[in-house]
């Protein structure tokens, strides 16, 4: 149980950094990584002034950076994991909103295993492997919408050797 504490906080806080140096969108959003396995990720994005549209339900533009997070987080951890150097781009999306959410909104990826193949299959070629992946927004425990996340992996160099390389 500490350990998976422990997960979660450094999770949060790699999610912060990201959010705040890299994608200032994402930090202005504010989400947090309530469950986060090799299988599973939960991300939570609070409906707040910010995130909420002129009908007091989450914006459709946070329900796509919930969804991007969920597939695109799990994919960096589990490409972590797996001691293996990987920025994960989106080629495509597919989204289907079934009702407006009215309270914060869970994004839910349970395809850990299609991530861990895409990355095992990645390694062994080399080459960029894109797949669908599927993320399914949930509100008071009751879905709201489901995207299909089209991932693309591709194996990147180490930092080190492109530093060596530039010298």
């Amino acid at each position: 149980m500490e350990t998976n504490k422990r997960l979660l906080r450094k999770a949060n806080w790699q999610l912060f950094l990201f959010g705040r140096v890299k994608i200032p969108l994402i930090g202005y959003c504010r989400p947090r990584v309530k469950e986060l396995s090799e299988e599973t990720i939960r991300i939570r994005i609070p409906l707040r002034r910010r995130t909420r549209n002129h009908v007091s339900s989450m914006y459709l533009g946070v329900m796509t950076v919930g969804a991007d997070l969920a597939s695109g987080f799990l994919a960096f951890h589990l490409s972590k994991l797996k001691g293996v150097h990987t920025n994960p781009v989106f080629k495509g999306m597919k989204a289907e909103y079934y009702k407006r959410a009215e309270s914060a909104v869970d994004f839910i990826c349970r395809r850990g295993n299609d991530i861990a193949l895409m990355i095992d299959e990645m390694k062994a070629t080399g080459e960029r492997i894109t797949r669908p992946i599927e993320v399914v927004a949930e509100c008071k425990g009751e879905e709201v919408a489901r995207f299909i996340m089209e991932i693309s992996l591709k194996q990147s160099r180490k930092l080190s050797k492109q530093k060596k390389d530039r010298a």
